[in-house]
């Protein structure tokens, strides 16, 4: 028999390749435009890393309708047992979940649709061996949230609705999963109460966007933008790829947004 994958083990994953709109993505924090060459660049290594760390890509064409489209893990939620389609909460990306949806039906034999009212962003989502917890922001609202843990319900997995910090974009934003027992989290964060019951490592005051790091495997990903994060994490036993980050922080975004990751079966 053989056991059950770690929540953090995935063998297959999906990014979209950034287009020359991405230059134009949202943005709640304006620090200039990102280059397209800079995120695409960016999108490279971080595929490269993907597949360094044994894992499957599947890399989907660029969508010039959808400055955003790149960061795949917003419109959908996917898990071994299925995949969840999502009703994001910017408008501009409504229609990504239209875009998406024939890839995830060719791959998943179970494909659920985010009921009705409400969204959700996957970037609000943070699966852990106790729960999948689901962040509520500026993207992610209650009956949202509501209609995500009855999708989980019937994929066989715990929802668990949980507050997003005010003024942070999306939960995972603020942390991050490194093992079965620990949470990369930012003091603001940490402090909130939700990650009670798991070891928490706090993100040296002045890195806080590094909490958005990505464990795969045997390895986390980090912002090389953040060294003392990176610094703390090594002295921790972990073994880190640093990646940039620099131009897709422009717009938001951080690593785990920019792939869709599970665990196939044979």
């Amino acid at each position: 028999m053989t056991s059950k994958p770690a929540v953090y083990e995935f063998n297959a994953a999906i990014v979209r390749e950034p287009a020359r709109s991405v230059v134009n993505g949202l943005r709640a924090d304006d620090r200039g435009n990102p280059t397209y060459e800079g995120v695409k660049a960016e999108h490279a290594a971080y595929v490269a890393a993907m597949r360094a760390a044994d894992v499957k890509v599947t890399v989907l064409p660029a969508l010039e309708s959808f400055p955003d489209s790149i960061f795949v893990e917003d419109p959908a939620l996917v898990f071994p047992e299925g995949a969840i389609l999502l009703r994001p909460g910017a408008e501009t990306r409504v229609k990504e979940t239209t875009e998406i949806a024939p890839t995830l039906k060719a791959m998943f034999g179970t494909v659920f649709d985010l009921p009705s009212p409400g969204f959700a962003d996957g970037g609000d989502v943070l699966t852990t061996p106790k729960s999948v917890m689901i962040g509520l922001s500026a993207r992610t609202d209650r009956a949202g949230a509501e209609g995500l843990v009855a999708s989980l319900d019937r994929l066989g997995r715990k929802g668990e609705i949980v507050q997003t910090p005010e003024g942070v974009l999306h939960f995972k934003t603020d942390c991050s999963l490194l093992d079965d027992v620990t949470m990369l989290t930012t003091e603001r964060l940490g402090r909130s109460g939700v990650f009670d019951g798991f070891r928490r490592v706090t993100i040296p005051a002045g890195e806080e966007p590094a909490a958005n790091a990505l464990r795969v495997n045997g390895v986390v990903m980090v912002g090389s933008d953040y060294p003392r994060t990176i610094e703390m994490l090594d002295r921790l036993g972990y073994k880190v790829v640093p990646l940039k980050t620099t131009e897709i922080g422009k717009i938001d975004a951080g690593l785990s947004c920019m792939s869709l990751r599970w665990h196939r079966g044979d």
